[in-house]
């Protein structure tokens, strides 16, 4: 089982993998949202902003996320870890129901081309 340490490093890289993305993909991520994602094993929310094509957390709390972010993630640490190493493909993940994703419409489709 990944560690809460661990969690935070994956989304570390994915923010540094989305600053560094090619136009197309840094555009899309280009937008400014409050972000959560749920640990569901560990039971431990990271709270930020996707906002200038980075992913900034600005605290970790026990539990689910306290305030409804515009864009919502939840999944075990482990998947975490798995999807930004490129083991777990986000789409097969999402599709089986390992991975939760919620967000309004317009944002669910600027972020399907990071998907």
């Amino acid at each position: 089982m990944a560690t809460i340490q661990e969690c935070r490093e994956a989304l570390d890289r994915l923010s540094d993998n989305l600053a560094r993305a090619e136009d197309g993909v840094r555009g899309a991520a280009a937008f400014d949202r409050s972000l959560s994602c749920h640990i569901t094993d560990l039971d431990q929310t990271f709270t930020g902003r996707l906002a200038g094509g980075r992913i900034r957390v600005d605290a970790v709390a026990p539990g689910p996320p306290a305030r409804k972010a515009e864009i919502r993630l939840a999944m075990t640490g482990d998947d975490l870890v798995a999807l930004v190493a490129g083991k777990l493909k986000f789409a097969k993940a999402w599709a089986s129901g390992r991975v939760r994703l919620e967000a309004g419409f317009r944002d669910l489709l600027r972020l399907k081309s990071l998907l």
